[in-house]
């Protein structure tokens, strides 16, 4: 490949006969030209009115000549070696100046294609971090639900528990209360003469109210299910345990007679 001076042309200059005959061969190109440009404005004053058939003209025109042009072979401009050899070193530089920008341009595409990949690869590493993160978090999310789920239900029953022991004490305060109004002890009955009474009726004085009598029957049955079971005492008023087994409030044992049991209500 020549060397190339700073202006870009090559630094092997051509003979003088290499010269003349580069020279009459331009001359000649350029007189023939001439001539066809000559011949071209000779034609224009023949020209068609009609712009469409003028167009069609010259496409025809065009055509015939590319065929020619397709049937000749090419030639060269040139016999002289030593001009063919300079062309060719012009062209190979000028080529290889061409593929030197071709790779310039490749190479800063390369650059720009691998940074774009680093930032690409970045931008994918954040993204798999913040997927992590969003996982975990969801993860926890979903356990501290099924705790929180668990403790409300846990405390919903817990008040529930306290709503039916509140219920249950005000419906044994409304029991007792209708019991000590509608069923009192025979003691109750206030006189001067109330020990007198009580021993010719043979009361004892430790006798328990209707309401302690269902008190104990109820606890028994909710303490001990498998033993529901009471033993009459001295305690017991006859009466109440007579009005508790006529009205189906308790039964007795089947096999004890001084035992009896709060009814099954369900």
């Amino acid at each position: 490949m020549a060397e190339v001076k700073p202006g870009g042309q090559p630094a092997a200059e051509l003979s003088e006969a290499a010269q003349s005959e580069l020279l009459d061969l331009c001359e000649d190109q350029f007189a023939q030209l001439e001539k066809l440009q000559n011949e071209i404005i000779l034609c224009e004053p023949d020209l068609c009115e009609n712009p469409q058939e003028q167009s069609v003209n010259r496409l025809m025109a065009t055509d015939a000549e590319l065929k020619q042009w397709l049937t000749v072979e090419p030639k060269l401009l040139a016999a002289n070696s030593e001009v063919l050899l300079q062309a060719g070193k012009e062209e190979m530089l000028k080529l290889c100046s061409e593929l030197e920008m071709v790779l310039s341009c490749y190479e800063a595409k390369r650059d720009k294609l691998r940074e774009t990949k680093e930032l690409e690869q970045k931008w994918l590493e954040e993204k798999k971090q913040v997927l992590i993160a969003a996982t975990d978090h969801a993860e926890r999310l979903q356990m501290e639900k099924e705790k929180l789920s668990e403790h409300s239900v846990l405390q919903d029953t817990k008040a529930k528990i306290r709503k039916m022991k509140v219920y249950q004490e005000n419906l044994m305060e409304s029991l007792g209360d209708v019991l000590e109004k509608h069923v009192p002890l025979p003691q109750n009955e206030s006189s001067t003469n109330r020990k007198k009474k009580n021993i010719e009726l043979g009361l004892n004085e430790d006798l328990i109210s209707l309401n302690e009598i269902l008190e104990v029957l109820m606890n028994k049955v909710l303490n001990t299910p498998h033993d529901p079971y009471v033993m009459i005492d001295d305690t017991f008023w006859p009466p109440y345990i007579e009005m508790l087994l006529r009205y189906g409030i308790a039964v007795r044992h089947q096999e004890n007679n001084f035992k009896i049991r709060l009814e099954t209500f369900f």
